[in-house]
């Protein structure tokens, strides 16, 4: 294939190319880690560059919509494309509106516009999303396309229906399937009424899955009691999509880092400033010192994660992203992970939100709280018992010493400040054994500490012995 990338593609993501750029509809089901962002930035370009779009939307979860502003797009988008990128934002000023209403201007080749999946379930956002369609020769995406495998959810009606006005369509996830086969029909709706050759999702239910109908509190509800002609669906499936798994990639890093970037509630900015006010005025009135200092970072990275010591030293909860964009990352994951979390009590949160949604046998612990004959039974588990997917622990207790090559995913829920620890961390999966590129996700709650920390570790920075050599204010 002859084209001006603007950064190289790996050969899977040639394949990917090869085989999709000039589909009206087309699937990237490739895993978290395997470039599929890249692969529709390349995409787009190439249906931009043969005059069959002027304009694309970008449909995505919150936690990626900067990723895609801030540093794919300038990434990868080859820099002869004259382009004009603009985040939705449902509560603006006007100068946020003015931003807005650049993408029906002249000046600009390509338009851009990068909506959050919740955005598409109000009124406000599918109105703004229809005259941008309606405006421009679109390529439509959705990204992460399980936010939309529930037909009965308002967000999945209105992308439907918005998806009929626009020629070009693309939906890329890792794991299509999260819960069962019928998540897909949604997904591929999308594409095509044709792709799956069912009318409905009733027929395409019957058609894949066996029902039987059970008496619950006197009253009949039907129930899925085995499904059925997977080869046929697999086989109609491979007629619109491509399949990547990190196992297929031999040209990818060893080591891959992203990020997935939340914003803090309405609670929570009010309850971070209060403490940042708090720890300002503290500072200025104590002489500095490596603790004081690190303490009053540690106060505003918890209240990041949802919670808060009070005066009278009770745990306050407040409302926070942060879990649900976990569980979010956690769907796309192919095969097992690890999450690594700084605080005893999100992990006992995320231990509980794991069991709710992929059953009580899918997680294992590994922190201060697990008895130490327990720990080694758990990592065992962990490695060797496909049904358990997720190990859940701290750096301090399960990043030393151990072996957990049986995941290629590793997530910090939230950091420390000990280099050291993080970099343990890290080599729990990747060591010897490990036979795949493994992906380490950190969530990060924006223009918080959080973005500072993950920063000064990746670069190898040891947060504590530097903090005096900072103005510790600049960090707060």
């Amino acid at each position: 294939m002859k084209y001006k990338f603007k950064t190289p593609p790996y050969g899977h993501q040639l394949k990917a190319l090869e085989m999709s750029w000039n589909r009206e509809t087309y699937a990237y089901f490739m895993e978290m880690g395997t470039g599929k962002t890249k692969v529709l930035i390349d995409n787009m370009a190439m249906l931009y560059d043969h005059g069959k779009i002027d304009g694309a939307l970008i449909i995505a979860p919150k936690g990626v919509m900067g990723t895609w502003f801030d540093a794919e797009i300038p990434l990868h988008l080859p820099t002869h494309i004259e382009k004009k990128t603009v985040l939705w934002q449902a509560n603006i000023n006007q100068k946020q509106q003015d931003k807005l209403d650049t993408l029906f201007t002249t000046g600009y080749d390509l338009h851009i516009l990068i909506m959050n999946v919740e955005a598409l379930s109000t009124t406000k956002g599918v109105k703004f999303a229809y005259k941008f369609i309606s405006s421009h020769k679109t390529l439509m995406v959705v990204d992460e396309s399980t936010t939309i495998k529930n037909p009965k959810a308002k967000r999945t009606k209105n992308i439907l229906k918005l998806s009929k006005f626009t020629k070009y369509r693309r939906i890329l996830t890792g794991s299509p399937v999260t819960r069962n086969p019928l998540d897909l029909y949604s997904q591929c709706e999308f594409l095509s009424h044709w792709h799956l050759d069912n009318a409905s999702f009733y027929s395409f239910r019957n058609r894949y899955a066996e029902m039987k109908t059970m008496n619950f509190g006197g009253r009949q509800v039907q129930i899925v009691a085995f499904y059925k002609n997977l080869e046929e669906l697999a086989e109609k499936l491979k007629t619109f999509s491509y399949r990547v798994l990190k196992k297929d990639c031999l040209d990818l890093p060893d080591k891959i880092y992203m990020k997935r970037v939340i914003s803090l509630t309405e609670e929570q900015q009010k309850v971070y400033k209060q403490m940042k006010e708090k720890a300002l005025a503290e500072l200025n009135g104590e002489k500095m010192t490596t603790v004081n200092a690190l303490t009053q970072l540690m106060r505003l990275q918890q209240i990041t994660c949802g919670h808060f010591k009070a005066d009278d030293g009770t745990i306050q909860e407040i409302k926070s992203n942060r879990l649900p964009e976990l569980m979010d990352v956690l769907a796309e994951v192919e095969g097992k992970a690890i999450i690594w979390a700084h605080w005893q009590s999100d992990i006992k949160k995320i231990i509980e939100e794991i069991k709710k949604v992929h059953g009580p046998g899918s997680v294992v612990d590994y922190y201060g709280l697990t008895p130490q004959d327990q720990r080694d039974k758990n990592r065992t588990a962990f490695q060797n018992d496909s049904k358990v997917r997720f190990i859940v622990g701290t750096p301090q207790t399960g990043g030393y010493g151990i072996t957990l090559t049986a995941a290629n995913t590793v997530i910090y829920y939230s950091n420390g400040y000990d280099l050291e620890k993080r970099l343990q961390s890290e080599d729990r999966a990747h060591r010897i054994g490990q036979h795949k590129p493994v992906t380490y996700v950190d969530i990060i709650m924006e223009k918080t500490v959080d973005e500072k920390i993950v920063k000064a570790l990746r670069d190898k920075i040891n947060i504590a012995s530097q903090i005096l050599g900072e103005d510790i204010k600049e960090w707060i």
